[in-house]
């Protein structure tokens, strides 16, 4: 007797719903809605066929030891996939991104689809005293580089689904595999200024749908540097670099617009670092500035109170102070974003999946360079796996197999151009 769980039931029921949903918008705006229907599930069949390729591809991938700055031999292998899976136009670029594309049946604006390339150092450091590639134990893909990868893997297995089913949107889909996302989404910036208004909208893909950003939270990292007179105890304590550096913090802290809950407005201070020894004064320290907003114009607010802060403290101590960019991260809202196809395709996919997707507006990725430039774009978010960073780093093989499914339904949909369903 066949039996299947509520879950499963659930998910059965929804995947009907947006299977009409797909079949609904295609008649709509075409004599059959035949194509998208088939097109999708053709799509979605070649996925299931390569499951284990998919699998096999995040070890390869993953294996690669791939510092933010260092992606040049992750870059080639997926340049290579890209290649095998039979993306055209594919290149690697000095960012160094790995760029493939579909393409549409006219020219216009392309759907890009981003994944992050590289690792953070911490995980490199991790892969190197492993000393071995990945290993698939169960339902997870086990060691350090496992999890990030998964963005990429799915990305791979979704277009070379799509090839595979030889689906042809009606304008081009990009995919691209972002270097340095760890280290000031560099590669992303590169991507944006390369595409201009090349590109229609983005999806970065973060996860399997379960949350879907949508709009973009500001942060900005600085380190404020403080520089005066070294000397020994005995020569006198003041000017002192740590006074300087004790009554900046306090102050900054203290300022009373700092935080909104609304605005997700925020500042922290989370590292100070100056001398090293009980008897001498420093020259120089710093301490960490971060903050955070949904709100562009009260960072800017609160970055304008601080150097009035520093100024003063400066007077003061005798100790110059300064301020230096570390990760300033744009931010920003696209008016209509939450109603956009892109978001509400993006539920009704969830949907279909079993998932309710949870939505926020405060994203923090690739996405923020295309929304704080006025781009649509969305994160897609969701547990990829477990314990990043960390020696026992592991991903999830249904996480990476659902994500790749997240991608081609997308694809297919906004690559139909078609109107999202209503009330998903």
């Amino acid at each position: 007797m066949l039996t299947i769980s509520v879950r499963q039931c659930c998910k059965v029921i929804a995947w009907g719903l947006l299977s009409a949903a797909l079949a609904g918008a295609a008649f709509a705006q075409a004599a059959s809605p035949a194509p998208t229907v088939v097109q999708s599930g053709r799509a979605l069949e070649a996925l299931e066929r390569n499951r284990s390729r998919t699998q096999q591809l995040l070890v390869e991938i993953g294996s690669i030891v791939s510092p933010s700055g260092c992606e040049q031999q992750r870059a080639a292998a997926v340049a290579a996939e890209m290649k095998r899976a039979g993306l055209s136009d594919v290149r690697v670029t000095v960012s160094p991104n790995v760029i493939g594309r579909i393409h549409g049946k006219a020219d216009g604006p392309a759907l890009v689809f981003v994944s992050t390339l590289d690792d953070l150092a911490t995980v490199a450091d991790h892969q190197r005293a492993r000393n071995r590639p990945l290993s698939i134990e169960g339902d997870r893909i086990v060691g350090p580089g496992s999890n990030t990868s998964l963005t990429t893997a799915a990305m791979l297995a979704a277009a070379r689904a799509l090839v595979e089913s030889a689906y042809q949107p009606q304008h081009g889909t990009v995919f691209v595999a972002v270097a340095q996302e760890e280290t000031g989404l560099v590669g992303m910036r590169d991507l944006y200024a390369e595409l201009g208004t090349d590109a229609r909208a983005y999806v970065d893909i973060l996860g399997f749908g379960e949350s879907i950003a949508y709009g973009a939270l500001g942060i900005h990292w600085w380190k404020v540097m403080a520089e005066g007179p070294a000397g020994h105890t005995l020569r006198g304590g003041l000017p002192n670099v740590n006074q300087a550096i004790g009554r900046a913090v306090d102050r900054i802290l203290s300022l009373p617009d700092a935080a909104d809950a609304d605005r997700m407005t925020r500042i922290n201070i989370g590292v100070l670092d100056s001398g090293r020894v009980f008897n001498h004064k420093p020259a120089s320290g710093w301490f960490s500035l971060d903050i955070r907003s949904l709100d562009a114009d009260r960072i800017a607010a609160i970055e304008r109170d601080v150097d009035t802060i520093l100024a003063a403290v400066s007077r003061e101590t005798q100790i110059e102070l300064s301020k230096e960019p570390d990760n300033l991260v744009p931010g920003g809202q696209i008016e209509g974003a939450l109603e956009s196809p892109l978001v509400r395709w993006s539920r009704a996919i969830a949907l279909g999946e079993g998932k309710v997707a949870e939505l926020s507006d405060s994203g923090s990725a690739n996405l923020n360079i295309a929304i704080a430039g006025g781009t649509p774009a969305i994160g897609l978010g969701g547990e990829r796996g477990g314990e990043r960073g960390q020696p026992g780093e592991w991903a999830s093989i249904p996480a990476l197999h659902d994500t790749a499914r997240h991608i081609v339904q997308l694809a297919v949909a906004l690559g139909d151009e078609l109107d999202p369903p209503q009330g998903e």
